[in-house]
């Protein structure tokens, strides 16, 4: 099974609370889809590559910019199991509230088969938007294991002293 790495973005609004940052998958299969079909900011490791180096560098890779330094400290969020046995590992990062401008994202692009088992191939982002989400939206709309991440952060910001 493979392992993967992501970042999840939050901020805090004044008024409006938490928020988290997801990407939508990209490519013809998640077009119509919402419920399921965002995720973390994230990607495989690289044989030998350190896992939170593989989530800072997954999530600058899939915006297509450099992130933005966090005001605090970033933080292990622990790791899941997806439906099909990925294990994905992800760390949070506390995003600025006059951070860069997400419309234009122009993040990677992969190829794929489609429609499948035709030999046609295709080039698609590998996300086509990123959103900000309140918890409960996010938990309704990110890969089901991955809702555990939102959780997981709600736990640590509520904790005293915590980020």
């Amino acid at each position: 099974m493979t392992t993967s790495a992501g970042l999840l973005p939050y901020r805090r609004l004044p008024g409006a609370g938490l928020e988290v940052l997801l990407g939508h998958m990209g490519g013809p299969f998640w077009a119509r889809k919402d419920a399921g079909a965002w995720s973390l900011l994230k990607g495989e490791l690289e044989p030998g590559e350190d896992p939170y180096a593989a989530a800072l560098r997954e999530a600058s890779e899939e915006l297509g910019m450099e992130l933005p330094s966090s005001s605090a400290s970033d933080f292990a969020l622990g790791e899941v199991r997806q439906r099909a046995g990925k294990r994905v590992l992800a760390w949070a990062r506390e995003w600025p509230q006059a951070g860069p401008d997400l419309e234009q994202i122009a993040g990677n692009t992969v190829e794929i088969e489609w429609p499948p088992r035709s030999g046609r191939r295709i080039e698609i982002p590998e996300i086509d938007r990123v959103a900000w989400f309140v918890p409960d939206d996010a938990r309704r709309l990110v890969v089901s294991a991955q809702a555990a991440f939102v959780d997981r952060l709600e736990e640590a910001l509520a904790t005293p002293g915590a980020s």
